[in-house]
């Protein structure tokens, strides 16, 4: 074969190998171009690692998400948010605390308290909550309660009080005992009361801070466990828990445009990562809508000879998804009998919202003004006459 002919053979076989690359990178020119399908549907619920999670709004207290939120399971170190509340509320923050021998033999998480130490009660919850101090925790019990053992019972009795009727606690801490469980939406139920409390609120969204200790006088640097505080600037908020029966755990909170969200997520691998996705998720597909003001008035109770104007005595919000917001309706339940007489302010009823065969919220309904028992009678009187 000449040189001249050698050259040319090669390229060509030069030119095919390009368009053999051409067709294999993309369509040919003026041929439609296939998309691939966007799996990821506006809207639609999240998929997270996590074997339960909640996601509620803060606010009205609605549950826009939910997984296995009921189902009992352990709740490792979120359990410190009820120590925590119970800490502020049967407690003052600048009482001194001094350290027991049987709180100093507490293991695992610790702030490494000694027998005898002193330190403000502040800075043990402040410890139990950012450091996740196992010892601390026990410190605050003995310290309200006289013993451990008796401020689980106030743990629990506060725990049914708000509702959290699927949680049991043995322990402050959350190390794994048989018969310590809570579920994901009762430790959402317990975060958003915890989210009322200022210093819990202020304790909780710190990154980084000092434990200082009386005696000795000495100072801890601490660092918060809940990553999220790092890694998604709307984050502030709330308990991180790992135990191996318990899994990954985190209760979060994240406030962006002046709403705030809560979620929940137990025995996530990625913990992090599905409360970010969560928060997100909410934020982008659900909205928090007012549907009357407080003092609005709504209609008239007419089930008297005079009938009279009622009013709402508080907001009616409701959080949703935004696909839904046009299933919402408005319903009034009139309570009142309809003897006389009324006074300004009675309860006549409830302004309810529904959406479907669901109710998701309510508020009362008051008279504006008055009706006498003799407006009645006169009517009576003049009607015979």
């Amino acid at each position: 074969m000449t040189r001249l002919k050698r050259t040319q053979a090669f390229y060509c076989v030069i030119l095919c190998v390009i368009g053999i690359c051409l067709l294999l990178a993309g369509p040919v020119f003026g041929a439609p171009v296939k998309k691939p399908a966007n799996k990821a549907v506006e809207g639609a619920d999240p998929g997270v690692t996590a074997d339960a999670a909640v996601l509620m709004d803060v606010a009205t207290g609605d549950i826009l998400f939910s997984k296995k939120a009921d189902k009992q399971r352990p709740p490792a170190s979120t359990t410190k948010i009820m120590t925590a509340i119970l800490g502020f509320e049967l407690g003052r923050p600048d009482e001194i605390v001094t350290v027991s021998d049987k709180a100093a033999a507490v293991g695992e998480s610790t702030i490494y308290l000694d027998p005898g130490e002193k330190i403000a009660l502040y800075e043990l919850i402040t410890g139990a909550l950012v450091r996740s101090g196992n010892d601390a925790c026990v410190a605050i019990a003995e310290h309200i309660a006289g013993s451990e053992e008796q401020f689980v019972e106030l743990m629990n009795r506060k725990a049914l009080a708000l509702g959290a009727q699927n949680t049991h606690f043995v322990n402050t801490n959350g190390l794994p005992r048989k018969e310590h469980y809570s579920t994901a939406y009762d430790l959402a139920l317990m975060a958003r009361y915890g989210l009322q409390i200022p210093q819990f609120v202020s304790i909780t969204r710190l990154k980084e801070t000092e434990i200082h200790f009386i005696e000795p006088d000495v100072f801890m640097d601490v660092r918060n466990t809940n990553k999220l505080l790092w890694n998604y600037p709307y984050a502030d908020g709330i308990k991180t828990g790992t135990t191996t029966a318990a899994g990954k755990c985190l209760v979060a909170s994240a406030t962006k445009e002046g709403r705030q969200l809560l979620v929940v997520v137990l025995n996530a691998p990625d913990r992090f990562g599905d409360a970010k996705k969560l928060l997100e998720w909410g934020f982008q597909n659900t909205e928090t809508v007012r549907l009357a003001a407080a003092g609005e008035v709504i209609g008239k109770f007419e089930h008297i000879t005079k009938p009279v104007q009622v009013l709402t005595t508080d907001p009616l919000d409701v959080s949703v998804k935004k696909a839904d917001l046009k299933k919402l309706e408005k319903r009034i339940e009139w309570e009142k009998p309809t003897n006389l007489p009324i006074c300004a302010g009675d309860r006549l009823g409830r302004l309810e919202v529904w959406m479907g065969e669901k109710k998701l919220n309510s508020v009362p309904l008051i008279s504006e003004n008055g009706v006498e028992e003799k407006s009645f009678l006169k009517t009576i009187i003049s009607f015979n006459s």
